[in-house]
């Protein structure tokens, strides 16, 4: 897989089916049009390329520091790895790039960087200065520039949509099992491993307390959930609590992983973990005793669940 932030070192030698899109999630809705395109590109002979954008257009437009997105830019291409695409190019969106007339646009970084021969797009899809170029326009485009245009049926661009905001939704609720259902897998958490308040180890359940550094990566509802991760290239399940630690006094909110059958010092390491089941609020116990009894139980629903799971 070809991959890059750097738009100057951006050429692509062979002749490319692209489509274009923020594929957060890489959902299901993804999914089938990342399916349209690599079968595309294998029928004409193509290098299947995913052109998106890093930040997101709202973030630079709109400074919308609001915007919650379901993966990272890394956890995107992490996913987008395993798809069978050839390429991913990520382009850096900034002012002076929404600036770019559509031709410009088209010219510039799709036919001379991307060595468009097919471009895989939605019915409603727009573009450059101002978003005022439409698929129509694409089509002209494609004559001059010597481009095919593939049109996704809007079945296909609804379901992407509608999938998104069902994520989100069902995220922010804690309904992760209809959230990993429309992902088409489970909901993953990335980010560094750094020292807390140590009061897990206090509490006799040590655990990773889980840093993530983008801003903008939408964090589930607060809870206790089922956890997957590799650890020095091994598969370990454990049990993760999202939330403030109101039992103990807390009040900043931490994302904290009790591995199970773990050994070893994770400080510094950066790990990607899998929230697999939700299985309860986060609560307020009335001291440590009902809270350590609470977790106890926790890990004995957690290690059930992940008997059946492995089974699956």
């Amino acid at each position: 897989m070809y991959r890059s932030t750097n738009t100057t070192d951006i050429s692509l030698p062979r002749p490319s089916a692209i489509t274009i899109g923020t594929f957060d999630g890489v959902h299901i809705g993804h999914r089938k049009i990342i399916e349209r395109l690599v079968d595309s590109a294998q029928q004409h002979d193509l290098a299947s390329t995913i052109l998106t954008f890093f930040p997101h257009p709202r973030m630079v437009l709109q400074q919308n520091v609001g915007l919650k997105l379901i993966n990272t830019i890394n956890e995107r291409k992490q996913i987008i790895e395993n798809t069978g695409v050839d390429n991913l190019i990520v382009y850096p969106f900034t002012k002076a790039f929404s600036r770019l007339s559509a031709q410009e646009y088209i010219e510039e970084v799709l036919v001379k960087k991307l060595n468009a021969k097919r471009v895989i797009i939605g019915y409603d899809h727009h573009f450059g200065r101002n978003r005022t170029a439409d698929i129509h326009a694409l089509r002209r485009f494609g004559k001059h520039y010597n481009f095919e245009v593939e049109e996704i049926p809007k079945q296909d661009i609804e379901d992407v949509a509608v999938s998104s905001t069902k994520i989100r939704h069902a995220l922010a609720n804690g309904d992760l099992e209809k959230a990993n259902r429309y992902l088409g897998q489970p909901f993953m958490l990335s980010g560094t491993v750094v020292r807390g308040k140590q009061l897990g180890q206090k509490l006799g359940f040590p655990t990773a307390n889980l840093h993530i550094e983008e801003t903008y990566k939408l964090i589930p509802k607060g809870g206790v959930y089922v956890v997957k991760s590799e650890l020095n290239g091994q598969p370990y399940y454990g049990m993760m609590n999202i939330g403030t630690n109101p039992t103990v006094g807390g009040k900043e909110q931490s994302i904290e992983t009790h591995f199970f059958n773990w050994q070893g010092d994770l400080y510094g390491q950066t790990l990607s973990i899998q929230l697999l089941k939700r299985i309860r609020d986060e609560q307020h116990f009335a001291d440590t005793a009902a809270l350590i009894n609470a977790m106890k139980n926790d890990q004995e629903y957690s290690k059930n669940f992940i008997e059946q799971y492995k089974t699956r």
